[in-house]
Formats: C-alpha cells, sequence, structure tokens
C-alpha cells in the first residue's frame, strides 16, 4: 500500500488492535507506537474486497474464488490469492497501490502428512539415572544457563512465539502436557486440516526449551508460556513465506510475547533462480529481513536461526538472520568447535554474524513420536538460546530488549575479538546476569 490514510485506527487507542501485554511491554520499554504500527488502511482494504467481489462474481462456481489471505501492519502490505491472472495487473493499477508481486503459484499436487503416532512414554534407554537435565545437561551447561535455573529462573513469566512448520504431536506426547502452551495458530494458506500433524520440526525446537522431564531432557525455559505459530509450507518453498513469517511474527507482538524463536530461513524459491543474492544480506532488502529488523524495536527479542547452508554454494546466513538488532545462532559441535553447516557472515554492511553459538552438531531433543533423539542444525542451537534468553530476562526484568541482547553479545567469549564464523562467541548466560544486575 501507499500509505495508511482512509484507516479507522488511531495510535491514541491502540487497544483496539493491540492487547494490555503487548502495549504494557511497548510502556515499560519506552517505546511509543508510530505509523507501522497501525492496520492496514481498513478504506484500502474495502477497496480491494469490492474489487475481488467484482472479480467473483465472473468465476465459475468450479474456480477458486478470490479473497485476502492477510495483512502486514509493519510492511503495509496485502496478501491476496486469485485464479485470476489479470487480477494482480488491475490490482496494481489502483493509485491506493504502491506495488504488486506474484509471491505463490498452486503446486501440480500436494502430498499431505501420514499421521505419526505419538508414544505413550519414553524408552528405558532414554533415561540417564542420577543426572537432572538427562540429555539436556550438555546443551545447558555449555551456555552456563543451569545457574539461572539454580536461582529459581526457569522463565517464568515470560511468553515464547515460537515460529516454525509444525509441531508434530505437540497436543498428545506426554513431555508437552506440563508445558504452558498459551496458544496456536495457522497462517499458512490453506491452513493445515490438522495443525498437529505436520512435521515434527517445531516439536523438536519446542522440546529443547519446554521439555521438563528430570533424568531425560530438561529445556532451556521449562516454565516460560509458548506460543506454537505455523508459518512455514513444508510442501513448497516459495516467496510466500516471508508474508506469513511477518503475520506470524505481528501477531506474536499484538498478543505481548516477549521472545521470538525462528529457526527459518530462505535463499531460494522453487522456480525462481537468482530471487536473492548475496550482496542482499543487508537486513532490509528481503521482506522477511525487514520484519525481522523491527522486532527489537516492538520491545522483543528475536532469536533466529543462521541457517544450514555453510556446506552449499550459499556458504552464509540465510534470510531473515541477516537482520538488525536480532540474535542470529551458529551451531558447535561437542568439542565446541563450529560445525561446518553453520551459516557465516558478515552481512552486506558488514556486520558481525552470527551473533552467537550454541550446540547443534547434534543437538538431544524430542521427536514427534515422543523419543529422545540427536538432531543437527542450527534449528536447534537458536531455541537453546531462545529458551536461556528467556531466564535472563525473568531474572532482570527491567532490562530492554535491546538491553538482552548486548548483555548476550557482550559475555560471550569472543566478545572482544569477534569474527564471522563464532561470531562473539559462545554466551555465558550467567555472567550476563551478573554483569546485568550491577549495570
Amino acid at each position: 500500500m501507499q500509505d495508511k490514510r482512509e484507516s479507522s485506527y488511531t495510535l491514541d487507542r491502540p487497544q483496539r488492535w493491540l492487547s494490555h501485554k503487548s502495549i504494557e511491554r511497548r510502556r515499560k520499554q519506552g517505546l511509543p507506537l508510530d505509523s507501522t504500527d497501525l492496520p492496514v488502511s481498513s478504506g484500502y482494504l474495502k477497496a480491494i474486497d469490492r474489487m475481488i467481489n467484482d472479480a467473483n462474481r465472473n468465476v465459475k462456481r468450479s474456480q477458486t474464488e478470490s479473497m485476502v489471505i492477510g495483512t502486514s501492519r509493519w510492511n503495509n502490505t496485502v496478501l491476496v490469492r486469485s485464479a485470476d491472472t489479470t487480477f494482480l495487473r488491475r490490482l496494481g493499477e489502483q493509485a491506493y497501490v504502491k506495488n504488486c508481486e506474484m509471491v505463490w503459484e498452486a503446486p501440480d499436487s500436494i502430498e499431505r502428512q501420514i499421521k505419526i503416532k505419538a508414544n505413550a512414554g519414553f524408552n528405558s534407554w532414554d533415561s540417564l539415572k542420577g543426572s537432572f537435565y538427562g540429555h539436556g545437561r550438555e546443551q545447558i551447561e555449555m551456555l552456563n544457563g543451569h545457574r539461572l535455573h539454580n536461582i529459581g529462573c526457569r522463565g517464568k513469566g515470560i511468553t515464547i512465539a515460537v515460529l516454525d512448520g509444525g509441531f508434530q504431536n505437540c497436543n498428545v506426547l506426554p513431555t508437552f502436557q506440563h508445558a504452558i502452551i498459551s496458544g496456536v495458530k495457522d497462517f499458512v494458506y490453506p491452513n493445515s486440516p490438522n495443525f498437529y500433524q505436520e512435521t515434527d520440526h517445531g516439536t523438536k525446537v519446542l522440546s529443547t526449551m519446554a521439555a521438563n522431564e528430570p533424568e531425560v531432557l530438561i529445556g532451556t525455559a521449562p516454565d516460560a508460556h509458548y506460543w506454537l505459530l505455523r508459518c512455514e509450507d513444508q510442501e513448497t518453498e516459495q516467496p510466500v513465506e516471508e508474508d506469513y513469517w511477518a503475520m506470524a511474527a505481528e501477531f506474536a507482538d499484538s498478543l505481548g510475547a516477549d521472545i521470538i524463536t525462528s529457526s527459518l530461513g530462505y535463499t531460494e524459491y522453487d522456480n525462481r533462480h537468482g530471487y536473492y543474492h548475496q550482496h542482499d544480506l543487508d537486513g532490509r532488502t528481503a521482506l522477511i529481513s525487514r520484519t525481522a529488523s523491527m522486532v527489537a524495536q516492538k520491545g522483543m527479542v528475536l532469536v533466529n536461526s543462521a541457517g544450514n547452508s555453510g556446506m552449499g554454494p550459499w556458504k552464509k546466513i540465510t534470510f531473515p538472520a541477516d537482520a538488525d538488532n536480532c540474535l542470529t545462532v551458529g551451531a558447535l559441535n561437542h568439542q565446541r568447535v563450529n560445525a561446518p553447516f553453520s551459516g557465516v557472515g558478515p552481512t552486506q554492511d558488514m556486520r558481525i554474524k552470527p551473533d552467537v553459538m550454541a550446540l547443534g552438531s547434534p543437538a538431544n531433543l524430542i521427536s514427534g513420536r515422543g523419543g529422545i533423539v540427536r538432531d543437527m542444525g542450527t534449528s536447534f542451537s537458536t531455541p537453546i538460546v531462545a529458551g536461556l534468553v528467556a531466564c535472563l530476562w525473568q531474572a532482570l526484568p527491567e532490562k530492554t530488549a535491546l538491553e538482552i541482547i548486548n548483555l548476550v553479545r557482550q559475555n560471550s567469549d569472543s566478545y572482544q575479538k569477534p569474527d564471522n564464523i563464532y561470531g562473539y562467541g559462545t554466551p555465558n548466560f550467567w555472567r550476563a546476569y551478573m554483569i546485568g544486575k550491577i549495570k
């Protein structure tokens, strides 16, 4: 959209679209609302609806009607679906529309996930007798996060939004019956007919934080609240997923989340060779990165994976890991050496990336079947860090999002001599807490 005129919303009444928790989070951090916070103009949306209604009158019942899928406040964009190939051109001709882009084409066919049954309990070999943290011990101790747990900081009162592609069996696995899952939402079009039967990638991600099974797996933030937001389409890889991510991030903002953890990253799309180049890694070019660069401005901490492109032709971090003021996380092995697949920096504008490193080659997780598994990826080093960010913020509730981000960076073991493989190094969350207490 060109602007936000003809809107029924005003900045002096944000409670019409933001929760009390979201408004209070901004107030506490001294962050005023601005035009990016306003919803997309209701007047322009009505005009688009009229165009859609006109187009649908000419559509046969056997064809799919046009419709608005969603909007982005921060980017002032509207996502519209239409089977009419001329609709995009006609929409782009409207005076209130800045530009239009085709971001999704229907695939020839879609194969749905096969339902995976969940185990009723853990296997005998999943338990490590005498070890309270079980299989989660190394991944929390590497970051000195267990010491925050020892003083009662396990994420209580902090809300973490998990942006991912699926959360298979999180509704039935015994592990997550103790977790505080505040809600779920699907942003992928069409919504899944069975939210909890998509990929288990998000299940594994969630387990690194929310698991609370002594001698099996204790996550880094077992007392935090979680929102499970599906914004990755497993069946295709197309630019529309950036729109889904933006809508999910804004939803997290509106409900009052404190932290977003995202183990998603993009560089190439189906049948769109050359859509992105490495010189686009500036935190502003990609829609998803522009959105991610705004998260801290809204008072939230974004923890995002560096991506697993280190061994491929791309080599570098993926979008939106290039965002400003986010914690981009790379992966270490058990010897604290960078995993060869972990994406490297710098950004195009020469910012240090990744920011920090954590165990991800491999990490110990709980799968969609319910058993302990070892899996590789910055996807899993990222939520390990995100959970401890929640513990740190619980311990230092007066800090702003930017102050928390800087504390994590400044108390990492390579802060004095950062590079673009390890970033600022491995964070020491206990030291971050001790320094944060006296600053």
